[in-house]
């Protein structure tokens, strides 16, 4: 069902755009035919990647040999997605205005007014698109955070973790980015590697080699995992045994307790917060995730989505690290992204307990990260008072 809606919003995307693009210049006859034929194309190539690979070939690039043409058709495929979601922005908004243009009478000549806004359309969607594929092709930056935590022990103070999330590695993303990600990371010379989760968009038969350099991040306290809602889509319990394989630790609904000195900390994880209604133990639960610890230490918690504040903040926990929103990802919808999540990048204070949010390692979808850089996140511990 929620295919059948999203694929009918694209349409209505694409319909929107095309009827307006019609409106403003004079197509008619053989050419109005060309313009709707274009627009089915244009449509299904949106189709292509998100959801050709999953439901109508899985697997079928390794058996093909065909991996080249496949990477090719996603690429275009995304690339596609976000012309059109910037095109479907700007022209409504350019509809929006007109209207009011036309609703408080001000004089204009029509058909200048119409050129004028097709270029305006051209302009504003090529250059969101140029700049996004140039900002996402250039990976993430370090963003470094300190976050105060009034009950840290003293030993802990200026404990360094590093925050990687939203790799999605895919047809897009490849070996040689992650490579650098975890260069990166390993640059930073981290006490602690967390690795937040959506760090897939394939099968482990497709992605084993892609993903193979994260078995090379190395830190003293290790290497922690937790799922995201994308390792559900491509078979999490596959994907969680790969992951121990490449040496990470899987924090499923679960913790550890951190010794530094004669000192102690609580780091939990909990599996992404789309599967608290799953009857099995694979049941978001950040309560779980503390069963047995001790209450007077400091709590962390790794967890994919934050809109799992309200139960860590229920359970006990100081401090929330989290991902998938990506920030937004790219303009303009990292404008929109705060009408969904509450918390959708950075630091934030929700009561007495801290969320950060990272804005993605990779990206998703369309290869676009116009305004909103990826990040490897720095997080630096510090003791209050």
């Amino acid at each position: 069902m929620r295919i059948l809606i999203l694929i009918g919003f694209l349409a209505f995307m694409n319909g929107y755009v095309a009827m307006s693009l019609v409106a403003i210049w004079p197509f008619a006859g053989g050419h109005l035919f060309i313009v709707w034929l274009f627009t089915f194309v244009f449509f299904a190539l949106q189709l292509a990647a998100p959801f050709g690979d999953r439901l109508l070939f899985p697997g079928l690039k390794d058996r093909s040999g065909l991996n080249v043409i496949f990477n090719l058709i996603d690429w275009a495929s995304y690339a596609a997605l976000g012309i059109l979601s910037c095109l479907f922005i700007y022209t409504l908004s350019a509809d929006i205005i007109s209207t009011i243009w036309k609703l408080i009478s001000l004089p204009n000549n029509g058909a200048l007014f119409d050129r004028r806004q097709l270029f305006l359309l051209a302009a504003l969607t090529f250059g969101t698109i140029a700049l996004g594929i140039k900002q996402a092709a250039s990976g993430p930056t370090v963003r470094t955070v300190e976050i105060p935590l009034d009950n840290l022990p003293a030993n802990f103070d200026g404990f360094k973790i590093v925050q990687i999330s939203d790799l999605h590695v895919g047809s897009i993303i490849g070996r040689d980015y992650t490579e650098n990600v975890v260069t990166m990371a390993n640059n930073l010379k981290p006490d602690l590697i967390a690795l937040t989760g959506d760090f897939v968009d394939g099968s482990v038969e497709d992605l084993r080699d892609k993903v193979a350099p994260l078995a090379k991040l190395h830190a003293p306290y290790g290497v922690f995992f937790v799922t995201g809602n994308h390792e559900y889509y491509w078979g999490a319990g596959a994907w969680i045994a790969e992951f121990a394989k490449l040496g990470a630790r899987i924090l499923s609904n679960e913790h550890i307790i951190l010794k530094r000195g004669n000192e102690e900390i609580i780091l939990a994880g909990i599996n992404d917060y789309s599967t608290r209604y799953m009857q099995s133990d694979h049941a978001s639960d950040p309560g779980k995730a503390l069963e047995g610890s001790p209450s007077n230490l400091t709590k962390i918690l790794l967890a994919h989505q934050p809109a799992s504040y309200k139960a860590a903040h229920a359970a006990g926990f100081d401090l929330q690290i989290s991902g998938h929103t990506h920030g937004g990802q790219y303009f303009p919808f990292n404008l929109f992204i705060r009408l969904f999540q509450r918390y959708y990048k950075g630091l934030n204070r929700h009561e007495n307990m801290w969320i950060y949010v990272n804005r993605g390692t990779g990206f998703w979808g369309p290869p676009l990260r116009t305004a909103n850089p990826s990040e490897i996140t720095l997080i630096i511990l510090r003791r209050r008072g």
